[in-house]
């Protein structure tokens, strides 16, 4: 069962992750405008994944026996410079995710609650990968620059990431 701090701190996380996901989408929805399909679907996967994220907390919360509880979600940035200005806001912004995931760990593990430290353990993992995909693509956007012939070498690239749902996306 889950403490009444410790639920709040999971429908919070649930509302990150669903800002995550309504991010993700405004800047596939800025690369789609700008003809950047490869990106646009590379954001947009991203969406999906996010979603699916916070679902998996949402699931998590009702089989610990506690209540969901759904707050706003604030209206995401739109002002992107760049490319490579979306993927330093989108490391920036898992370099976030990455420490609410660590605050979760750390207070489930206050509260002596396995269970709960066990099941963010996935999260803890996730980020890994996040932020090793934005510096891997952070890295080509600079190293290309403002290259016409290199943007649309990445773009293409981008353009074939697939959406997988976890296995144990309740």
């Amino acid at each position: 069962m889950l403490s009444k701090k410790m639920t709040d701190a999971l429908n919070e996380q649930v509302n990150r992750e669903m800002y995550s996901a309504y991010l993700y989408m405004a800047m596939s929805a800025h690369s789609e405008s700008k003809g950047l399909k490869g990106f646009a679907n590379w954001f947009m996967v991203q969406y999906h994944e996010e979603m699916s994220h916070a679902m998996k907390i949402y699931h998590y919360i009702h089989e610990q026996g506690a209540e969901v509880s759904l707050k706003a979600i604030a209206e995401p940035s739109s002002d992107f410079k760049s490319v490579l200005d979306m993927f330093e806001k989108t490391l920036a912004h898992e370099q976030f995710i990455t420490k609410s995931i660590n605050d979760l760990v750390d207070l489930a593990m206050a509260e002596k609650d396995h269970a709960t430290t066990i099941f963010l353990q996935w999260y803890v993992t996730e980020q890994i990968e996040e932020e090793a995909n934005d510096h891997e693509i952070i890295d080509k956007l600079k190293m290309i620059g403002d290259s016409p012939h290199g943007l649309f070498m990445v773009d293409s690239h981008l353009a074939s990431r697939k959406f997988t749902p976890p296995a144990s996306e309740g």
